[in-house]
């Protein structure tokens, strides 16, 4: 089979490690916006042709769920390595929240997942099981945390699971708002917002 003009066989052997593209992916969104990315610009960045990016990752839908996986996977380390951190878990289940809100209306992770989200509808359930792993992980940190917290009688005696889908509701909310840059809340009114909520959801009555 031949890609782009190229054997295949010899796309492989040239062809730049995944990371590197994922990357590439990445950065062109930070810097250009979706509209940005396309497959000849990517593979020009990489030196691919468009072929051979399409050999390797099937569709554009691919590529955007791969680098989103890889964007998901930096992150994940980034939110371990914040929740095994001593110290009063009020304090962690803030920093969970700094992680998960966009940073600026257009962030790249968000403007990422809502294309995802978006191209989801006409998804195949292997993409869509993808998907749910992504969320899958960010709710189990959040029980956890909240469990944490019960246990060590800093929250009240909240239903974990229950607990952590209603803060996820709300920070997805307020993130899409943020990330499309809607001129309602900025960042700070948003954090302030989730702070009320948390102390008011899981504060011990005094």
């Amino acid at each position: 089979m031949v890609a782009g003009g190229v054997p295949v066989r010899a796309a492989r052997k040239n062809a730049p490690p995944r990371e590197d593209v994922l990357v590439a992916a990445m950065a062109t969104i930070a810097e250009r916006g979706l509209e940005g990315l396309t497959m000849a610009g990517l593979g020009r960045e990489v030196g691919m042709s468009s072929g051979h990016l399409l050999y390797y990752f099937r569709s554009k839908d691919e590529l955007l769920l791969q680098t989103l996986e890889w964007s998901e996977a930096e992150l994940g380390r980034e939110r371990r390595a914040l929740l095994a951190r001593r110290g009063p878990v009020s304090e962690r289940l803030q920093a969970y929240v700094d992680l998960y809100v966009p940073t600026q209306p257009r962030d790249p992770h968000w403007t990422l997942w809502l294309e995802v989200w978006n191209r989801s509808q006409n998804a195949g359930p292997q993409e869509r099981d993808r998907q749910a792993a992504i969320e899958g992980a960010w709710h189990r940190d959040l029980v956890a945390l909240l469990a944490e917290g019960i246990s060590r009688g800093e929250f009240r005696p909240v239903d974990a699971e229950r607990a952590a889908t209603r803060i996820r509701a709300l920070l997805d909310g307020f993130s899409i708002q943020l990330a499309v840059g809607l001129p309602t809340l900025d960042r700070t009114a948003i954090l302030t917002h989730v702070r009320e909520f948390l102390v008011e959801t899981l504060a011990l009555p005094h």
